[in-house]
């Protein structure tokens, strides 16, 4: 027996270190910017009124967190930005030509932030300007394990309330103390409602892309006037009021009518509805239909887990044979109906959110749920074996085989909490497949500085991928004042792959600055060269290597 619980504990601790140790995915945001207008590395020959963001999912705005810098570093944007369903439009000021950088956060249909940035170029393009307040900065590790581990507490102490609730109020025996099972029932308040605050406090920094401490008391606002921080307040109500009601079933004194019962049965029912209202499901294509089957997933599990939790640690070692041989069955039923709504549930969400199966090999979540689905699969094995024992049991009596099978049920079950409590918060395959990780639309870009005896190069190419690039050149004398240039000649080659050097067109602009623009046929570490005139008999060459993806 103490093998048995030592398997179950476990369990326990290897789904916590699992929830914790588990990196989601490297940007937490569950939609896709799809478009934008201008389009990102666009050159538009005047400059537009408005830039249009627009994305898979509808989104809300998160305060102060767009923003649109002109080429000179200065804002760009006037007034708020406005939103309506998955369009975003920010209205601009100012005509100067140059690269423009737009720099965005908002907040999915799902909760998640999805953050992100690129450049757009008016007449013709200049080095992008950098933002001094990144408001395209991913999340936090330290925030995002937190609320992995809070969103893990939350299920735990659910399926503490619902199966334990269930048991005393239909299956426990008259004549065994309630006092031990209801310090559970308790432990399930508590943990449900620390993780329901913990979110609230937690979506805070994961809004605003700051550290666990970040963000201030117009964020908390920000959050608590949200759709998730209004869901949030109702999980707190609800559960606060079932507690309320559920006293009389944990003190055994009978005070408990049909009529409360019937009542805590509708407040469970809403409980449990508003973890679907806050996750994947409310994004969905059929978001109604998602939020009902995620709803009775999440309760079949908290009525088998919760369930095997007070038959493991309470009637198996408490009721006598008589009680057992009456309480198995039943259970054993309660068990069959559960877990088939949890497979049949659970199958179909699954299907809504990888929907190809190239989704479910080569993404993330599509990875996570066939492991999943491999640990639900041992766990029914060991359910049906329980099944045929509690069929023994029922005839004559085998209740210690029985213990340690529910203790194995228990411990895996733990872990398969652990990898849905990462499973949330990584972008469903039917998100991750419709552009990058996240949602972001973050250019990448080649900057650096070339220096040798002569001059100081500064070197801008983007976006630094396959095709057409463009390059700036700003030349400087070594004490960092502009230098005059006669002539510009660069070449781009590829070594690697005999790719002999490429003529890049130059056009001198200043004394000081040319731009140019090459296609780049393959990807890889090309070798550009610059060869700067500045006299009739003087000149110098530079090279640097712009990794092309």
């Amino acid at each position: 027996m103490r093998t048995a619980a030592r398997a179950a504990f476990a369990g326990v601790l290897l789904g916590l270190l699992l929830a914790i140790l588990t990196p989601a995915s490297p940007a937490s945001a569950h939609a896709v910017l799809k478009s934008s207008d201008p389009a990102a590395d666009a050159i538009v020959p005047e400059a537009p009124a408005t830039v249009s963001l627009v994305f898979t999912e509808p989104v809300q705005l998160v305060a102060g967190r767009i923003q649109v810098l002109a080429p000179d570093g200065s804002r760009a944007d006037q007034g708020e930005p406005s939103v309506a369903g998955t369009t975003v439009t920010i209205r601009l000021r100012g005509e100067a030509q140059g690269t423009y950088l737009v720099s965005y956060r908002v907040i999915s249909a799902d909760s998640h932030p999805i953050a992100g940035a690129f450049p757009y170029s008016v007449g013709v393009a200049s080095t992008p300007p950098v933002a001094a307040d990144d408001t395209s900065a991913g999340v936090d590790p330290v925030v995002r394990t937190a609320i992995a581990v809070a969103k893990y507490l939350g299920y735990a102490g659910l399926l503490l309330i619902i199966g334990p609730v269930m048991v005393l109020s239909l299956l426990w025996p008259h004549r065994l103390q309630r006092r031990a099972p209801g310090r559970l029932v308790w432990t399930g308040f508590g943990l449900t409602l620390a993780s329901a605050l913990a979110a609230l406090w937690l979506q805070v920094p994961y809004t605003t892309g700051t550290g666990l401490f970040g963000g201030g008391w117009s964020d908390l606002q920000g959050v608590l006037g949200s759709t998730f921080g209004a869901v949030m307040l109702v999980r707190i109500g609800v559960v606060c009021a079932a507690a309320l009601l559920v006293r009389p079933l944990i003190a055994g004194t009978g005070g408990e009518s049909r009529s409360d019962l019937a009542v805590l049965t509708v407040l469970g029912v809403a409980a449990v509805s508003t973890w679907p209202l806050t996750g994947h499901p409310s994004a969905s294509p059929v978001a109604a239909v998602s939020i009902v089957i995620d709803a009775v997933h999440l309760a079949a599990m908290a009525v088998w887990l919760g369930g095997l939790v007070m038959l493991f640690g309470f009637l198996l070692p408490r009721a006598d044979e008589r009680e057992l041989g009456a309480i198995l069955p039943i259970w054993s039923r309660w068990a069959t109906v559960a877990v088939g709504a949890l497979v049949l549930a659970g199958t179909t969400q699954a299907l809504i959110e990888v929907g190809t199966l190239d989704g479910l090999v080569s993404t993330t979540y599509g990875r996570l749920m066939m492991v999943k689905v491999g640990l639900v699969a041992l766990v029914l094995a060991v359910a049906a074996y329980s099944r045929r024992l509690v069929q023994r049991a029922a005839a004559g009596g085998v209740t210690r085989p029985v213990r340690r099978a529910v203790a194995v049920e228990l411990g895996a079950t733990a872990v398969i909490l652990a990898v849905t409590a990462v499973l949330v918060q990584t972008p469903p395959a039917r998100t991750a497949a419709a552009g990058p990780a996240g949602g972001q639309a973050v250019t990448t870009s080649y900057d650096a500085t070339l220096t040798n005896e002569s001059f100081r190069l500064q070197v801008t190419a983007f976006p630094a991928t396959v095709g057409n690039n463009s390059i700036h050149l700003y030349a400087y004398n070594p004490d960092g004042t502009p230098l005059p240039v006669v002539e510009w000649v660069a070449t781009a080659a590829l070594p690697a792959q005999n790719v002999e050097p490429i003529a890049v067109d130059l056009l001198r602009i200043t004394d000081n600055h040319a731009i140019g623009e090459v296609s780049l046929p393959t990807a890889g570490d090309w070798e550009l060269r610059f060869t700067l005139r500045t006299s009739e008999i003087e000149q110098s060459t530079v090279a640097g290597t712009v990794p092309i993806r």
